[in-house]
């Protein structure tokens, strides 16, 4: 019997586990598609190729399995390039499947050909390759997936040409690959682990930060249990998807609380996060230069990445920290565990009695009123600037499932594409999409992608008319009036929302802010709600990326370190 390349394509994915393949219509894909439907793998299709490989990104961020997405050759490959590099920039194991024009058709000016898109994606891909006989699918998409999902992780896009797709290959012509399955890191070596425990006993304020191995949901439990038998306080970095349930005493909330704890930790334990700008970098301002650091990670190469580390755990951090939970005799940390996490509520302390400001209401009192109408258990989508940290700062001890949110690409749009991802990975639980009026700009189409699949996905826009991080640094550096091209209307996404399909509504009240949410979730369909937000409110952390700004010895530099000015 002859099968031809894209059903071999297909049937690799079957072996893999893969249960649902994001992406849009391209016929170069025609025999994949017809592929994935024999074999019972669910297609959910997208209008705009970045969007699709977010939701595969987001499918694995929150389920730890694989993300695939297939998208058409040329600009169907293009457009998804920021996809692509979204998830380089965080490692994530993601398979895009794409196409090309004949392989005996090249150098003849043919349709979407004439560029090296394979060679293109090699600086921004663990692996890009171009299949150039059918009979060589099955092993070659296998070892694709065997690259994408072994550390250090990162997306890999296997080209599959039109040609090759639909050609025919009889079985015996075939060599039956390995299953493309990778084992889990192993655990760290006893004796860094005994280090680690001894360590960790002696020292008086320790903390834990929990980053980007979070993502898949494995570290749900070891952390819990770690962090009970140790007594440690948890924080968590923006990237994660969770750290300790919402309410628990060990609790700490974000990262971004740590500077106002008035005593600072002695021993940092960096589970699963990179030394990147999430887990504060060289600035000090999460881990102390005097502190001491253990570091946990399944990748080498990222132990002691900025700075040194006293202990480098190599291996899967659930082992890890489920290893460190059985030693004994952990001192009693509760009056310190206590005085770390009491600034997670500071958040409330500053903006608590805010409400209505003149040009629309304040963006923590949205932040709250979302929250009270929130079922526990959700996913939160954050996307944007100001309005993502708005809303992760008022979570307090809500009890969600995980979160989203921009990672080290910083790309704003990945929500819609996040949030359909997450939708569609747990379809039992709720989804909020929390996004700023630029963020959601990028890929409005994408309501139309969740009404066709029924996804009662709730979105809440805060609608400032402007680029509020990028508007409030220029005048923070120029002053009044020194915005450029950081301004924008103030569109009734709602009624966008609507033509699509959507329930929407608009709100300008604090008085209708919980009344609307609630029915958003009740609408049984996706649902927009669109709030008139203040623009002249700035967010703290705003300030904080811009630096001494009274300096007169620097030279500012917008979110990154400032650059000493040139003497005489």
């Amino acid at each position: 019997m002859a099968v031809d390349g894209g059903r071999l394509a297909a049937r690799t994915l079957k072996s893999a586990g893969v249960e649902i393949v994001f992406g849009l219509h391209g016929g170069h894909l025609d025999t994949v598609l017809k592929g994935c439907r024999d074999e019972g793998i669910r297609l959910v299709d997208f209008r705009h190729e970045a969007a699709a490989v977010n939701a595969a990104d987001a499918y694995s961020r929150v389920t730890g399995k694989l993300g695939v997405a297939l998208v058409t050759s040329g600009p169907g490959l293009t457009n998804a390039l920021a996809g692509i590099t979204n998830a380089a920039a965080d490692g994530r194991p993601l398979l895009v499947i794409t196409s090309s024009p004949p392989t005996g058709e090249s150098e003849t000016l043919e349709l979407q050909g004439g560029l090296d898109l394979v060679a293109m994606l090699g600086p921004v891909t663990k692996w890009s390759h171009k299949i150039l006989a059918a009979h060589r699918v099955p092993d070659l998409l296998g070892l694709g997936i065997r690259k994408t999902l072994a550390y250090p992780r990162g997306p890999v896009v296997i080209d599959l040409p039109i040609d090759i797709a639909f050609t025919p290959v009889r079985n015996t012509a075939m060599r039956k690959p390995g299953e493309p399955v990778v084992s889990s890191p192993a655990c760290p070596v006893n004796e860094a682990m005994e280090a680690a425990a001894e360590l960790l006993k002696s020292a008086e304020r320790p903390i834990i930060i929990v980053g980007e191995e979070s993502l898949g949901g494995s570290l749900r439990e070891p952390l819990r249990d770690f962090a009970e038998a140790t007594g440690i306080p948890v924080f968590t970095t923006t990237i994660a998807l969770s750290g300790l349930p919402g309410g628990h005493p060990q609790n700490g909330g974000g990262v971004q609380s740590l500077p106002l704890c008035p005593t600072k930790p002695d021993l940092v334990i960096l589970a699963g996060a990179r030394q990147g700008m999430f887990a504060g970098g060289s600035s000090g301002s999460f881990v102390p230069a005097e502190a001491k650091v253990i570091q946990l990670h399944p990748d080498a190469a990222e132990i002691g990445r900025i700075y040194p580390v006293a202990i480098g755990l190599v291996g899967d951090v659930g082992s890890a920290l489920t290893g460190l939970a059985r030693a004994r005799n952990w001192p009693d940390r509760s009056d310190w565990c206590t005085q770390a996490t009491a600034a997670r509520n500071f958040p409330e302390m500053m903006f608590g009695a805010t409400a209505m400001e003149e040009d629309g209401i304040h963006p923590h009192r949205i932040s709250k009123e979302i929250y009270r109408a929130t079922p526990d258990g959700t996913i939160l989508v954050f996307d944007g600037g100001e309005a993502a940290a708005w809303a992760s700062w008022a979570l307090g001890d809500k009890n969600i499932f995980g979160s989203l949110s921009l990672g080290y690409h910083g790309h704003l749009g990945v929500g819609q594409g996040y949030a359909i991802g997450a939708q569609l990975a747990y379809p039992e639980k709720r989804v909020l999409q929390i996004a700023g009026d630029g963020a959601i700009g990028f890929h409005l189409q994408e309501w139309d992608t969740m009404a066709r699949h029924g996804l009662p996905i709730v979105t809440v826009i805060y609608n400032n008319a402007c680029w509020g991080m990028s508007i409030h640094g220029q005048e923070a550096v120029n002053g009044p009036g020194g915005d450029i091209i950081t301004r924008l209307a103030a569109t009734r996404y709602d009624k966008v929302a609507e033509g699509f399909g959507c329930h929407g509504e608009f709100v300008d009240t604090v008085e209708g802010l919980l009344p609307a949410i609630e029915r958003a979730f009740a609408a049984g369909k996706p649902a927009v709600v669109n709030v008139a937000t203040s623009g002249k409110v700035v967010h703290p952390v705003t300030i904080t990326l811009l630096g001494d700004l009274a300096a007169q010895s620097e030279i500012i530099v917008p979110y990154y370190k400032n650059i000493p000015r040139a003497q005489g």
